[in-house]
């Protein structure tokens, strides 16, 4: 008998504009957990940055990480949190707040991601970052407890991606195309 376990922490992941927001608001409403967006938990002097075109460094992040550590820890029945966790050692900073976190990882190309967000005026993450978050992710594909999707494909099949996948099941449809050649489209 498949079931989804009692308690699930998980991180929607990805770079801005692959969907983190949408496909987490979808996982917390199906596992009835909570959500945290990620965005809403950096500092002022972070959002001025991005909002200026300035990258975060790693620094930037430190502190911003260590609130949303603190956060997962919080809620000990679980939670879903949206979160870009471009590096492994942001991942593991996580981890290490709560040992069975889950990633779901929000694939898609730089053109897309460019595309996207350029629909949304008004976010606090302009174009002109887009490239940085490609040139800092590293993909988490290989690492455990990582589901790795495609974010163009719609969100009601993304959802029964990411269920199937915390029942132990075989996720039914294909993966997007690699990070690393953001020139293929599936």
């Amino acid at each position: 008998m498949s079931f989804v376990p009692s308690t699930v922490f998980l991180v929607v992941m990805g770079v801005a504009g692959c969907g983190k927001s949408s496909l987490g608001q979808v996982c917390a409403a199906h596992l009835g957990l909570p959500l945290l967006e990620g965005d809403d938990f950096h500092s002022a002097s972070n959002v001025n940055k991005m909002r200026s075109g300035i990258a975060l460094s790693d620094d930037d992040r430190q502190t911003w990480l260590d609130k949303l550590a603190d956060q997962l820890q919080a809620y000990p029945g679980g939670v879903v949190l949206t979160c870009s966790a471009l590096r492994q050692r942001y991942r593991d900073r996580l981890r290490a707040a709560v040992p069975d976190l889950r990633f779901v990882f929000l694939s898609l190309t730089q053109d897309r991601a460019r595309e996207r967000v350029a629909a949304r005026p008004g976010h606090l993450f302009p174009v002109s970052l887009v490239a940085s978050q490609f040139e800092t992710l590293e993909d988490p594909s290989s690492e455990v407890g990582v589901l790795r999707v495609d974010a163009t494909r719609p969100l009601a099949e993304l959802g029964v991606q990411v269920a199937q996948w915390l029942q132990g099941l075989p996720v039914a449809a294909p993966v997007a195309a690699s990070v690393s050649n953001p020139s293929l489209e599936v």
